[in-house]
């Protein structure tokens, strides 16, 4: 059966599946523009890991929101699984994000009236699949973070290492193309944080998908294969270190 472009775009791990040309971005604040990111050029991999670290009013998060197209460039563009963010009108653009890219926030935003269960499934359900497929693929990556037995429970019931465990599962409920995770053990003790860690070298081992991971946790950005820190609106990649052990 003849792969269709959604497949070819998902192929063997080293094709490149996220592309930053000349990404700029300057926000106007009264008589003056500030330049938060500056001709930024970045490329990640299929199953390819990647941690971007800097200091708190670097641009970490405003590059997220560009690269999820949550936000437009000034200059410059986002290409992911080779498509162009910005020759996406909005509706296309909410149904590439659906199906190319995952989220993981630092604060998690589950819904707090919906079960774990419930929110996982909810990128599928909103893709327009049914119900009963959409939770049974859910409850599969439930399983596989660990939270099964959590699954009925709702995100105030449970513990923010669990809450943190949900999203990872509702980011790769659609079998992404790239994950984009925004500090995603910063407010996590540390054995937990330590599992998710784990948890993440095992969803990266075993998927195509690439990983784009924003941190002040210099542990968490040593465990990726490539760590790159934005300064001054440009990324550089930094040294490789052994990974923790």
């Amino acid at each position: 059966m003849q792969a269709t472009a959604e497949q070819g775009a998902r192929a063997a791990q080293g094709s490149t599946m996220l592309e930053c040309l000349d990404l700029t971005r300057v926000y106007s604040e009264g008589p003056q523009d500030v330049t938060v990111l500056d001709g930024l050029a970045l490329t990640v991999y299929a199953g390819e890991r990647v941690a971007i670290v800097g200091s708190s009013g670097s641009g970490k998060t405003t590059l997220l929101n560009l690269l999820g197209g949550l936000d437009q460039p000034t200059r410059g563009e986002v290409r992911i699984a080779g498509e162009s963010l910005l020759a996406l009108g909005n509706a296309a653009l909410g149904r590439f994000r659906n199906r190319h890219i995952g989220f993981v926030y630092q604060f998690h935003h589950l819904l707090a009236e919906f079960t774990a269960l419930e929110n996982a499934a909810l990128p599928l359900i909103v893709r327009g699949q049914r119900k009963k497929d959409a939770e049974a693929r859910a409850r599969k990556l439930l399983d596989r973070v660990g939270m099964a037995e959590r699954a009925d429970h709702k995100p105030g019931e449970l513990s923010g290492g669990e809450r943190q465990r949900v999203a990872i599962a509702r980011a790769l409920v659609t079998d992404p193309s790239l994950v984009l995770m925004d500090e995603p053990t910063g407010n996590l003790d540390q054995y937990t944080a330590a599992s998710i860690l784990a948890l993440m070298d095992e969803l990266a081992r075993s998927s195509a998908c690439a990983f784009v991971i924003v941190t002040h946790d210099l542990a968490l950005a040593a465990h990726q294969d490539r760590v790159m820190r934005l300064d001054e609106g440009r990324l550089t990649e930094q040294p490789r270190s052994p990974k923790a052990g």
